[in-house]
């Protein structure tokens, strides 16, 4: 060994004795400066309320617990994303056509179906928004809850806001339809729809729509005819007051809280958006409603001894409806609009200002399947031939 080898051992021993101490205090002043980072994570947290909307939306998309907090194995099947839809139906707006055809997806999909059989309670004290935003809530995801309801706003109460989606229809067609179906029903039989409306007296239930219109009765002008924007605008009482406040506010809440608003004039390009839109929900949606079972079931249930009003009747429905047809016009140029960002080309002619909205309005909306309070004897009557055609379409 070469004389001065300890020496020179003894300093290569002392400094790697000194390099942990090194690493040591680089280590510290990493947890030194991740400590900073999360407190101060922490602070701005906190100062904004809540975490950062992100977080909400991968919280939202795989739920509350995770792997590493729960110790256990992955779940087996991850939520669709969105996992919350609410869908506010317009009434005579073929909400019908589109709840049977739900019942089908949901046994498809395995999502979460509720249909509410309250029809006649669109609006709601500040308790009882509160209780059904409640209720909606503790759906176990995934869930798309359906009901004749003005919009709920969510947030305002700091609750989870869901995904809305609806569709309208030209509002005097949609007028029309309600007008007749409330006096004579559909297919079944108008005795039988004389059974379910007892305190309606004959000189109701005969009397001429022309005469309803031009002598302004109150079913034939406001504020009932204001019917469509209010289930857009919400629950405050203004809503209700046809006018520029209500629109506009209506307007807002589809733009901030609606992922589609459809027109019932082009049901099948709605139902493909759908279908493109909510995948988990929708998926096959066309298949089934193109299907010559649920063709035959469509075509038996339109509204019975419709008709369309004079010419004078309908310029004077129209110029009382005015803020309702600026609503429509609004939702069909920005469902086509959003037709053109997916590729899906429009067939549809301009929209309909006055006066050729006139012109062949008893035809301009198809009839796939009025609906009301008759949804629950629709649904059990249907439950036969629809458990044939899941079957055949599953």
């Amino acid at each position: 060994m070469l004389p001065g080898s300890p020496e020179r051992n003894g300093r290569k021993s002392g400094f790697l004795s000194v390099l942990p101490w090194r690493f040591s205090l680089r280590g510290y002043g990493f947890c030194m400066s991740a400590l900073f980072l999360f407190c101060f994570g922490s602070l701005f947290y906190q100062l904004n309320g809540g975490p950062p909307k992100i977080l909400l939306d991968i919280r939202q998309y795989l739920g509350s617990s995770t792997y590493l907090n729960d110790h256990g194995s992955i779940p087996p099947r991850v939520l669709p994303f969105p996992s919350q839809v609410v869908y506010n139906r317009v009434g005579k707006c073929g909400s019908r056509t589109v709840v049977i055809l739900l019942r089908l997806l949901a046994e498809k999909h395995q999502f979460n179906l509720i249909s509410s059989d309250i029809h006649n309670k669109t609006r709601l004290t500040k308790h009882e928004q509160v209780d059904l935003m409640k209720n909606i809530s503790k759906i176990p995801p995934p869930f798309l809850y359906t009901r004749h309801v003005h919009f709920l706003n969510f947030s305002r109460f700091r609750i989870e806001e869901p995904v809305y989606i609806n569709i309208i229809r030209d509002p005097i067609n949609r007028f029309l339809s309600n007008y007749f179906f409330r006096r004579f029903g559909d297919w079944r039989g108008e005795q039988n729809h004389l059974i379910r409306t007892p305190g309606m007296k004959d000189d109701e239930r005969y009397l001429d729509i022309n005469v309803c219109i031009l002598e302004n009765y109150p079913e034939c002008s406001n504020p009932r005819v204001f019917y469509i924007i209010p289930y857009f605008c919400g629950q405050h009482p203004q809503c209700r007051e046809p006018g520029v406040w209500a629109l506009e506010r209506a307007k807002q809440n589809v733009m901030e809280n609606y992922l589609i608003v459809g027109i019932l004039e082009e049901l099948e390009d709605v139902l493909l958006m759908l279908e493109r839109l909510l995948p988990h929900y929708f998926a096959g949606v066309l298949n089934i409603y193109k299907s010559p079972e649920y063709k035959k079931l469509g075509n038996m249930t339109g509204t019975v001894r419709k008709h369309t009003p004079s010419l004078e009747a309908l310029k004077v429905l129209y110029h009382r409806m005015r803020y309702e047809y600026d609503f429509y016009n609004f939702i069909r140029d920005q469902f086509h609009l959003m037709k053109r960002k997916i590729g899906l080309k429009s067939t549809a002619k301009p929209p309909a200002y006055a006066p050729a909205f006139l012109r062949d309005l008893a035809l301009r909306t198809p009839q796939p399947l009025d609906e009301d309070e008759e949804l629950d004897s629709d649904l059990e009557d249907a439950n036969s031939w629809l458990q044939d055609l899941y079957q055949n379409v599953a």
